[in-house]
């Protein structure tokens, strides 16, 4: 018996100054991760001062491309889907849904790369697919 999926609805972002830079480029599909002027170190969650340093910040396209720190897949009828921690190539690490994947399969380890999926409003939200 197949089981059907139904894609889980993700809520709009909520988009401040902080987090406005990043919104604008997604809109345009681009991937931007903050990073510590002082050190060079990318972080996540988007915002507009280092949590290393307290300092400046300043905003790098990524290619999207990192690793399955861990996964957890929820089989909640009707939706099926998977959250995990993904260590981008940058260094840091972010939570996030790994998305058009075969759920059983998926695993720790599995190099992802980001797609933009839409939000409630529409507006592309990034998550992760196979690589």
């Amino acid at each position: 018996m197949s089981e059907t999926k139904k894609e889980r609805k993700i809520p709009a972002p909520m988009v401040n100054p902080e987090t406005e830079a990043f919104w604008a480029a997604a809109k345009e599909g681009k991937f931007l991760l903050p990073h510590c002027v002082d050190t060079g170190k990318a972080f996540w969650y988007p915002r507009q001062v280092s949590p290393f340093t307290m300092g400046k910040v300043e905003w790098k396209e990524s290619k999207g491309l990192g690793t399955i720190y861990s996964v957890s897949v929820m089989k909640r009828a009707p939706e099926i889907y998977a959250i995990a921690y993904v260590t981008l190539d940058e260094g840091c690490t972010m939570m996030t849904n790994i998305v058009d994947c075969d759920f059983d399969k998926v695993a720790i380890g599995d190099r992802v790369q980001i797609t933009w999926k839409p939000a409630e409003d529409g507006t592309p939200y990034p998550q992760f697919k196979p690589a």
